[in-house]
């Protein structure tokens, strides 16, 4: 069964174990002011090899397993360093919750094109780094999922307001 879905509980595990990521997708953009909801936690993580070790940790503290919709409890798997840094995408579930691992995500490059325009947010006295609205919105449209394209009219509505705000 699922575990409810504790963002804060994810955040202080990747923090202790010094994970490097960028948050993006929804709850990216909800941290930015966004009134959709979310059910899961999308990361950016670094790829190089202690990072990916790091990680790996953490994913055995989160007691993560792949989602499966024929498996309630999800799939068991190794999260080695050599795994994490091979995948396209690994879609979890946690003690924690949901969340979901993409090296490259849609319309964007990876960590290392994220970062550099990411913003660090305070999550209950935790730091974590989220990207920009601009790569959020990127990415929605290039996935151009159904929910994506849902979600896309209130990040732009929320880009507008913030973008007249700086203006005056």
């Amino acid at each position: 069964m699922a575990a409810p879905f504790d963002p804060i509980c994810l955040f202080e595990i990747l923090d202790h174990h010094e994970v490097n990521y960028v948050l993006i997708g929804a709850l990216a953009g909800v941290l930015h002011g966004s009134s959709a909801t979310t059910s899961d936690a999308d990361i950016v993580p670094a790829t190089d090899t202690a990072n990916l070790e790091r990680l790996s940790r953490a994913l055995g503290d989160l007691g993560a397993r792949i989602r499966s919709p024929s498996e309630p409890d999800g799939i068991s798997f190794d999260p080695h360093p050599e795994l994490l840094g091979s995948v396209t995408i690994l879609n979890l579930t946690t003690r924690c919750g949901d969340l979901d691992l993409t090296l490259t995500p849609s319309g964007l490059g990876g960590y290392d094109e994220i970062a550099p325009g990411a913003g660090v947010f305070d999550v209950d006295g935790l730091s974590v780094m989220v990207a920009s609205l601009d790569d959020i919105i990127r990415s929605k449209e290039a996935a151009d999922r159904p929910r994506d394209r849902a979600t896309l009219p209130i990040l732009h509505a929320l880009r507008d307001e913030i973008d007249r705000n700086r203006r005056e």
